[in-house]
C-alpha cells in the first residue's frame, strides 16, 4: 500500500516538470515550440530560390556550409499578407537529425511550463491542422498554441524529409 501512495506521490510531482519553449508570432496568434528543437535564431535574409518548390518554401540558405531549406509558417498556413519586417526571423530547427529553417513574424520569449499549464486543443476547423497541436497554454494574459514542430516539419505534405528517412 505505502508503494502505491509513494508511486502516485512521485508521479504527481513529475507531471510538475517544466519545459522550456521558445514563443513566437505568426499572424495575430503566439505559438511555443520545445525550444530543444531550436538550434539559433537569425535575421531574415532572402533565401536561394529553389525552382518548383510549393509557395511556402522559399527556398535554401547557406549555413556553414549546410544547406538549409526554409519554409515560411506564414504562407504554410495561410495567414493572410506577408510582410518581411526587421523582427522577422528564422528560427534554425533540429528536427529529425535535418537542420529546417522556419520564417516567423518575430521572436516574443522563452517560457517555461509543465504539462498541468498545457490544457488540450479544441477540436476546430482551420488553417492550422489539430494534429500539429500539442495544446494551448495560457499565462498572465497569453494564450499560446503549443506546437509539434518536429512533428509538423515531418510531415508529409511539408516535403522537406525523404520518405525513405521517416
Amino acid at each position: 500500500m505505502e508503494m502505491t501512495t509513494q508511486g502516485k506521490a512521485l508521479a504527481s510531482e513529475g507531471d510538475q516538470v517544466a519545459s522550456e519553449y521558445l514563443t513566437f508570432t505568426l499572424g495575430g496568434e503566439e505559438y511555443a515550440i520545445d525550444i530543444l528543437k531550436v538550434q539559433e535564431i537569425r535575421g531574415y535574409e532572402p533565401p536561394t530560390l529553389i525552382a518548383n518548390a510549393p509557395a511556402f518554401i522559399k527556398g535554401v540558405i547557406n549555413l556553414r556550409g549546410i544547406i538549409v531549406p526554409v519554409v515560411d509558417l506564414r504562407i504554410k498556413f495561410n495567414l493572410g499578407k506577408i510582410e518581411y519586417t526587421p523582427f522577422t526571423v528564422v528560427v534554425i530547427l533540429n528536427v529529425a537529425g535535418r537542420v529546417v529553417g522556419a520564417v516567423v513574424d518575430a521572436v516574443t520569449d522563452v517560457i517555461s511550463l509543465t504539462p498541468a499549464q498545457i490544457r488540450p486543443a479544441p477540436d476546430f476547423s482551420g488553417s492550422f491542422d489539430t494534429k500539429y497541436i500539442l495544446g494551448l497554454a495560457a499565462q498572465d494574459s497569453r494564450m499560446m498554441i503549443v506546437t509539434d514542430i518536429e512533428r509538423l516539419m515531418t510531415s508529409a505534405e511539408m516535403e522537406l524529409i525523404d520518405s525513405a528517412s521517416e
